[in-house]
């Protein structure tokens, strides 16, 4: 479907609009688990049994997750959380292969991708909990990094909660005229609860989606009053993101 001609109201409108990539553009659980786990493992010599939900966290905050539930004792003055990263871009990186075999895009994702990159004044990246070169990995072997500015994109890789990485993107991504955009011009396109309330924290209008785990109770419990079945409708999620930025 090919996405509707902008009104010259939308034209006027300057917007960031920010996705998250895991359970919102894509799915690739199943082998970032797997590195998770070799990563882990290599880095702490123990094996990573017990797991912990990756919703909203980055990787540096799920390190020290994985370490106090399978009772790991980090040593003090070690850099273990970047050896951890390092490892972890090394595992995912070598199983790069698989992703495409054993992932999946969400539907829609590509379609509301290019559909919101035809609004005028629209600038698009990802905050993402995996590293940057991972981040980049996931969304290119699916084809979905043509509409994105990756350059100004916030992620894992840095010890940061989500609403840091939210809140710095929106100061330090030039808008019209070179400013900084507000928080009545950015949005954040997730389907994760805990990414809500980040938005929120971090400045920006949260637009949920129903792809991942989270009920629709759950996204408006944590704050977000537009929520989406999916981004099956690139006209809709257009319409969304218009709505959340005119306000």
């Amino acid at each position: 479907m090919r996405p509707r001609t902008p009104t010259a109201e939308e034209s006027a409108i300057s917007r960031l609009v920010l996705w998250n990539i895991d359970l919102t553009l894509l799915d690739v659980g199943q082998v970032m688990r797997a590195a998770y786990a070799e990563a882990f493992e290599k880095v702490t010599g123990e094996p990573l049994v017990y797991l912990t939900s990756s919703a909203g966290r980055t990787d540096s905050e799920m390190f020290f997750e994985f370490c106090a539930r399978n009772y790991v004792d980090l040593e003090p003055d070690t850099d273990t959380l970047a050896d951890f990263l390092a490892a972890l871009e090394t595992a995912f990186g070598a199983r790069h292969e698989q992703l495409l075999a054993k992932g999946r895009v969400m539907p829609g994702a590509a379609a509301s991708l290019a559909a919101v990159a035809s609004m005028p004044d629209t600038v698009q990246t990802v905050v993402s909990g995996s590293t940057r070169a991972n981040a980049t990995a996931k969304l290119v072997a699916f084809g979905l990094d043509t509409h994105l500015n990756l350059a100004v994109g916030g992620f894992g890789s840095v010890n940061y909660p989500k609403s840091s990485l939210i809140q710095s993107i929106r100061l330090h991504a030039t808008g019209e005229g070179g400013r900084a955009y507000t928080e009545e011009e950015t949005v954040f396109v997730t389907g994760s609860a805990p990414d809500v309330r980040a938005a929120l924290i971090g400045g920006a209008t949260p637009l949920a989606v129903l792809n991942g785990t989270a009920t629709e109770g759950q996204l408006r419990e944590a704050g977000a009053q537009m929520v989406l079945p999916d981004l099956s409708d690139p006209r809709a999620v257009m319409t969304a993101v218009h709505r959340a930025t005119s306000r």
